[in-house]
């Protein structure tokens, strides 16, 4: 069965990676079957706790790797991060305020949950996958055009190294969901689905592996701009509104080491 896959043509193997890390993203969402009842305490945790797993991808997933590929490409790095990093988080402020004005005028819509906050979240994971998968296509789309130092056993590692971040990504998106009020099977519908676009970004990123890894330093920096700013206007200050704030900080703490050794032991 491996000899299989790997003797496939590179350009499909990305396809095949990257459905795998999309199915490491439902796993990770599905853990929100696991709790019965919507505790506060538990749940403003695991929003503290997901506000750690995407400050430690921004960084580790995504800016650290756009610094090294725009200096492989000849980039100018902290230019390309800077507009990157920025233009993500002015993208979400806007919507934010966008969002604000339409609550405004439509108040009788206004549900249980923060459909606001669930949005941006939701918004700001999937920003992050598709620079992601878009990585993994290109990995195994160098294999197709012969650039230097490309292999299929590089390719199919950092594929590996990807899906199993996103385990706790996929938790960070379904567990705050179900806090909101969302039932079990949409969160978990809305969790594994911030993953699907990873597949897509795959292929077209080993078809077009070229035009792809000049911009792929930009998108990164912007999906991590996106991130931050959610978890500093949604997910910490959310978190903090419990009486037990330092145990909730903790949880922050908790994510972002989770996250940190992820992408370390397995970058």
């Amino acid at each position: 069965m491996l000899d299989k896959i790997l003797s496939l043509n590179p350009i499909i193997q990305a396809g095949i990676a990257t459905l795998f890390t999309w199915g490491v993203t439902a796993i990770g969402a599905s853990l929100v079957y696991f709790f019965k009842n919507i505790n506060k305490n538990l749940m403003d945790g695991m929003l503290g706790f997901a506000g750690g797993v995407m400050i430690a991808a921004s960084f580790f997933s995504l800016i650290a790797p756009a610094i090294d590929m725009a200096e492989n490409l000849n980039l100018i790095p902290w230019l390309i991060t800077f507009l990157g990093f920025f233009s993500g988080g002015l993208l979400l402020f806007i919507g934010d305020k966008i969002y604000d004005i339409y609550e405004k005028r439509h108040p009788q819509k206004e549900k249980k949950f923060s459909a606001k906050r669930c949005f941006m979240l939701v918004s700001s994971i999937t920003l992050h996958n598709i620079p992601e998968g878009m990585a993994v296509g290109v990995a195994f789309g160098s294999v197709v055009y012969g650039l230097e130092g490309a292999t299929l056993a590089a390719a199919w590692t950092l594929a590996l190294g990807i899906g199993l971040q996103n385990f706790p990504e996929g938790t960070a998106v379904s567990i705050p969901l179900r806090r909101e009020g969302i039932s079990r099977n949409k969160s978990f519908l809305i969790g594994q689905l911030s993953g699907i676009v990873e597949p897509i970004a795959g292929i077209i990123g080993a078809i077009l592996v070229i035009k792809v890894q000049i911009l792929l330093p930009f998108l990164l920096s912007f999906a991590a701009g996106a991130m931050i700013y959610v978890v500093v206007e949604e997910l910490i200050p959310e978190s903090q509104t419990n009486k037990k704030k330092d145990l909730m900080a903790l949880f922050t703490l908790i994510g972002f080491s989770v996250m940190m050794i992820l992408d370390i032991a397995l970058g």
